[in-house]
């Protein structure tokens, strides 16, 4: 037999093998998305309010359900997912914690907005130590951070509550006090406010909280004995006086405030690797960190520390694949002016998964459903989870968007939304966890 019909014999059974593999995929897809839509449509829960789902197959690069995918929701903390992109791109290595010139006998440094240094749970000590080391003058010189306390449209009334700790330049030990009972005794960490803590007693409450004067340092608790065990976060009041007052109790020595702009020949000090400090914003969703990343990412722009230029310019140059024009305002999810249609997120999702490039290592840095982060009690406890992404709650909101894998291989990238519910959040949690481990469980 001829050789050359022998090969295209072989040639014309690749291409059938490599069409039917595709178009199974495709069979595939089509019958996720017509199950999903049902589930969705029966579901009691689901009916009642407003939902967004967008399914995109990883293998077949093609977005398989869209279910009000174009519409804009508030996204609450799946906003960290675009923080956390931005990490990636402005931050690969290691984060930035200080920049400082040497002037005669005097050292001069500027804040960066570092979450990391010296934080409870990353403990990033390289600008302390640091400046601990130094046989200088220490001079702050403050000025860098231009916005406000507050991120745009975050609620007021929450000020007491440690999710929303304020926003600076400099940020030590969280920019929280924690208020605890070791053996019986009040502790207060940084010890430095131990003096602020005083007995209300015009106070009624009869079980025992601490709440801080709006304006100032002052934190008060009724007239109660601390129960055992008991501990709590509260955010101080930031000012320059204050982070320089903190700087000098933890390191024991002099530091002053100067006013002098950064030069554009300031050395810099780095602190911890960057993966280590988004998987500590990722994990348990800490606004914190999200919020004084969007300060670093602006240090690597120049002079000024502003948020809302660091969006700005991470939307010009990273996001413009985006099918919709997001509406962004901060870094955490906070703020409900913050408004993304769950098709962009697909995209950013997808982007993510090809900046890193590495799925063992991008699933590490994500909450995984039944196992850590705040999807460890959304799915059944496992050691092999099958979703991993970030999850986004306020009230009457909860979304989750990230990665499905599923039992026969596939891979799915998803963002499920639901605002505007009056249902238990428990329940419509329960009811959109059901629907992915479906498409784990069939596809």
């Amino acid at each position: 037999m001829d050789k050359c019909i022998i090969k295209n014999r072989s040639l014309a059974g690749l291409i059938f093998l490599s069409a039917s593999i595709f178009l199974s995929g495709c069979s595939v897809d089509r019958r996720v998305s017509r199950a999903v839509e049902k589930k969705i449509g029966r579901s009691k829960i689901l009916s009642r309010h407003y939902v967004g789902v967008a399914l995109y197959s990883i293998e077949n690069k093609k977005l398989v359900l869209d279910h009000n995918a174009g519409k804009y929701f508030t996204p609450a903390s799946n906003t960290k997912l675009f923080t956390f992109y931005a990490g990636l791109k402005m931050i690969p290595d290691r984060v930035p914690s200080l920049r400082y010139i040497e002037k005669g006998d005097s050292l001069i440094f500027w804040g960066t907005g570092d979450p990391s240094l010296l934080q409870t749970k990353l403990k990033g000590n390289a600008a302390y130590d640091f400046l601990k080391q130094s046989n200088k003058q220490l001079f702050f010189a403050a000025g860098r951070y231009t916005g406000n306390f507050y991120g745009g449209g975050w609620q007021w009334d929450d000020y007491n509550d440690y999710y929303q700790a304020e926003i600076n330049e400099l940020p030590l030990m969280d920019n929280l006090v924690n208020v605890s009972n070791k053996n019986g005794e009040t502790v207060v960490f940084p010890s430095l406010f131990k003096d602020s803590l005083r007995i209300d007693s015009s106070e009624r409450d009869t079980s025992y909280r601490i709440r801080r004067d709006f304006n100032g340092n002052v934190f008060r608790h009724p007239p109660l004995a601390i129960p055992p065990g008991y501990n709590e976060q509260v955010p101080y009041k930031v000012s320059t006086a204050t982070t320089i007052a903190l700087l000098a109790d933890t390191l024991k020595k002099a530091v002053n405030s100067i006013t002098m702009a950064m030069p554009a020949e300031a050395k810099t000090v780095y602190g911890l690797k960057t993966d280590s400090v988004l998987k500590e914003m990722m994990l348990p969703s800490d606004n914190f960190i999200a919020e004084q990343l969007l300060l670093v990412y602006s240090d690597r722009l120049g002079q000024e520390l502003n948020a809302v230029k660091a969006i700005g310019h991470i939307k010009k140059n990273y996001l413009s694949a985006l099918p919709d024009k997001p509406m962004w305002a901060d870094g955490s999810g906070l703020s409900r002016y913050n408004l993304f249609t769950p098709r962009d997120i697909i995209k950013l999702l997808e982007l993510i998964y090809i900046e890193v490039h590495d799925q063992q290592r991008l699933f590490s840095l994500l909450p995984a459903g039944g196992k850590t982060g705040t999807l460890k009690n959304a799915y059944p406890k496992t050691d092999r989870p099958f979703v991993f992404g970030k999850t986004g709650s306020l009230s009457n909101i909860y979304n989750q968007s990230g990665y499905i894998l599923t039992k026969k291989g596939r891979k799915y990238i998803f963002s499920f939304m639901n605002n505007n519910f009056v249902d238990a959040t428990a329940d419509v949690r329960k009811a959109m966890a059901e629907i992915i481990t479906y498409i784990h469980e069939k596809y």
